[in-house]
């Protein structure tokens, strides 16, 4: 509803136009998860949105960094069943939203919205089968980059000059080839990507105060939490070192003094936004 505080905004009444207040900047969100399974989620969203970043680059940097991102998402998918657990976290998420359909002041629609792409999403993971990955497993030319990135500098033209070749094809080739190869990831890093957003929402940021810049926290054992986010203005001068566990864990706020000086714990007390996320 539009409301008539009885100035006019006209520049013809003698009056400059009101400009609007500058935007705050977001906060630095700093994000500690709690246990294997969202450390392991974390991983791949972020190599899998960094690898679709330098994907559209035209440039054969942004090819051997989307590659780079590629096998190492290759790397975490071999050394657990990451399908698996995104499964059963899906299958738990469903299971606590259908908890809240009987209750008051529900919006059932949106509900019902998050349920049915929870399951599509499901459907969809189950449909590739566990073997999904197995083709860029087995790929012979990616195996190669893989073993000589090992290597400082192992992927120089000389030592792969295959995949010098492809660098060197247009931008449209190599892109063409690179969407078939995230096209194989997608209904992983689409599911954990849904997981994340809705684990984030579980929690409520609240305010909170380290004295001497140190934070101690202890969680309900009856709720625990998957995932911590510390919330510090933008333009602070510190930033957080978290440890612990899904039990307890400690946060020590740290003065950033550039790259060249060794940092220092804050001596005062921090102001914090925290959400514990189940």
């Amino acid at each position: 509803m539009a409301h008539n505080s009885g100035m006019s905004s006209d520049p013809v009444d003698g009056g400059a136009p009101a400009s609007a207040p500058a935007a705050a900047a977001a906060p630095i969100i700093f994000e500690q998860p709690l246990n294997e399974r969202m450390r392991s989620f974390l991983r791949v969203d972020f190599l899998y949105n960094q690898a679709g970043f330098h994907h559209q680059s035209p440039s054969h940097w942004g090819s051997r960094a989307a590659v780079s991102s590629l096998l190492d998402i290759l790397a975490i998918t071999t050394r657990a069943d990451i399908r698996a657990d995104v499964l059963k976290e899906l299958e738990r998420q469903v299971s606590l939203l259908n908890e809240f359909q009987s209750r008051p002041g529900v919006d059932q629609n949106r509900l019902r919205t998050v349920i049915s792409n929870l399951l599509r999403l499901r459907a969809d993971l189950l449909a590739c089968g566990s073997a999904f990955l197995q083709p860029l497993k087995d790929s012979e030319f990616l195996a190669a980059i893989r073993h000589r990135s090992a290597i400082p500098g192992g992927t120089c033209e000389f030592d792969l000059p295959d995949y010098y070749f492809w660098l060197s094809q247009p931008a449209a080739r190599r892109n063409e080839t690179f969407a078939q190869w995230l096209a194989m990831l997608r209904p992983l890093c689409d599911a954990i990507a849904e997981l994340l957003w809705l684990t984030r929402q579980s929690g409520r940021p609240r305010t909170e105060i380290a004295h001497g810049g140190v934070y101690h926290i202890t969680f309900d054992r009856d709720a625990p939490v998957q995932l911590m986010r510390i919330a510090l203005p933008a333009g602070s001068s510190i930033y957080p070192e978290i440890s612990g566990s899904h039990y307890r864990s400690s946060i020590r706020f740290v003065t950033w003094n550039g790259p060249a000086d060794r940092p220092r714990q804050a001596e005062g007390d921090v102001s914090f936004e925290i959400t514990c996320c189940t």
